[in-house]
């Protein structure tokens, strides 16, 4: 079995921060933020945690079939991780850092975006598995 060391070292680390901002956010982020501020940075953090998963299953996934683009697929969940969750995550705790952020608005969507490609990506890639039977 063939593991991709960088694909296992970018999923695990957005997976473990993910869990980590997770315990923060439960905890230390309660009191300060108000409910809607507080559920928004948990969709960051959902976001974050899943496709932290998906990049290590990619990464240990081996030789048991090939998924088409998967450098732009892991390439496109790495950057719309970075681009949607991060934003988020800056964008309600803006108040608390005092720092006016509201230009991040707009990087929430397209770290979305390129999240969304990415799967239509791996949906082409599945397509082409079941039709063309090579795997």
């Amino acid at each position: 079995m063939k593991t991709k060391p960088f694909h296992l070292l970018f999923g695990s680390f957005f997976a473990m921060t993910a869990v980590i901002l997770g315990a923060f956010g439960a905890h230390m982020l309660k009191e300060i933020l108000s409910p809607e501020q507080l559920q928004s940075f948990e969709t960051g953090v959902r976001y974050q945690l899943f496709h932290g998963i998906v990049l290590v299953m990619i990464a240990l996934k081996g030789h048991s079939f090939h998924l088409p683009n998967e450098k732009t697929i892991t390439t496109l969940f790495g950057v719309g991780i970075i681009l949607f969750s991060i934003s988020i995550y800056f964008l309600n705790l803006q108040e608390v850092l005092d720092l006016n952020l509201r230009w991040l608005g707009p990087i929430t969507p397209i770290g979305g975006t390129l999240i969304i490609i990415a799967w239509f990506l791996i949906f082409l890639g599945a397509i082409q598995l079941v039709f063309n039977k090579k795997h």
